[in-house]
């Protein structure tokens, strides 16, 4: 099994390269041989040839670079989420996929698209917060951090309910969000190094597939 890890160099804001380290160990121990690809800007590489996608959180200034850089891409990366392949997006990395990202100063990016929901960066500060959440897809709960700049709007399946922390926006209940087996949330820590239970369900997604 192949995880592309995509921009490794330029969305790792917070060291989570160890979420792809987590998900290779956990496939070995499960007997499948699995290896880790790193692609950046200028890489020549088709996601039909990977199991696994993970793209991490970066700067605002990157995150848009990176939008841009995968717009040509949009329609592989759409065909890649829809045949049930597993993809983790964390941190502000999954804000590309929404319609539209509103920087602090009101400029307007258009987003990929996948999802309906809006993302409004706030003026130049950051909320910051330990988590706790809980999800239907398996047992236990996560912890780990949040820490992020923007508020987002219109996102009607959260990934995960929140117990402790930040939630998609202010008086939300939910965090993230999920399309097939795309996996989207601002948890940190890094996520799946912190939560077994949340390794092990997206390697058993994946090998099963």
């Amino acid at each position: 099994m192949k995880i592309l890890h995509l921009y490794h160099d330029f969305m790792n804001l917070y060291g989570e390269y160890a979420n792809t380290l987590a998900l290779r160990d956990k496939l070995i121990s499960m007997g499948r041989q699995c290896t880790i690809e790193k692609k950046t800007f200028g890489d020549d590489y088709d996601f039909s040839d990977y199991d696994i996608l993970y793209i991490g959180s970066g700067t605002e200034r990157n995150q848009k670079i990176v939008l841009e850089d995968l717009r040509s891409r949009a329609d592989s990366l759409k065909s890649f989420v829809s045949s049930g392949r597993v993809v983790l997006m964390t941190g502000n990395s999954f804000e590309i996929l929404g319609r539209s990202i509103t920087d602090a100063n009101g400029k307007e990016y258009e987003g990929l698209g996948f999802f309906d929901f809006t993302v409004a960066e706030q003026n130049k500060s950051r909320e910051t917060s330990d988590a706790l959440f809980t999800t239907e897809l398996f047992e236990g709960e996560l912890v780990g951090f949040i820490n992020k700049c923007s508020e987002i709007s219109g996102i009607t399946e959260p990934l995960f309910k929140v117990k402790e922390g930040l939630a998609n926006c202010k008086g939300d209940s939910g965090e993230g969000t999920r399309m097939n087996n795309l996996f989207c949330t601002h948890l940190i820590g890094p996520a799946l190094m912190r939560n077994d239970n949340f390794c092990s369900y997206l390697a058993k997604l994946a090998a099963t597939r």
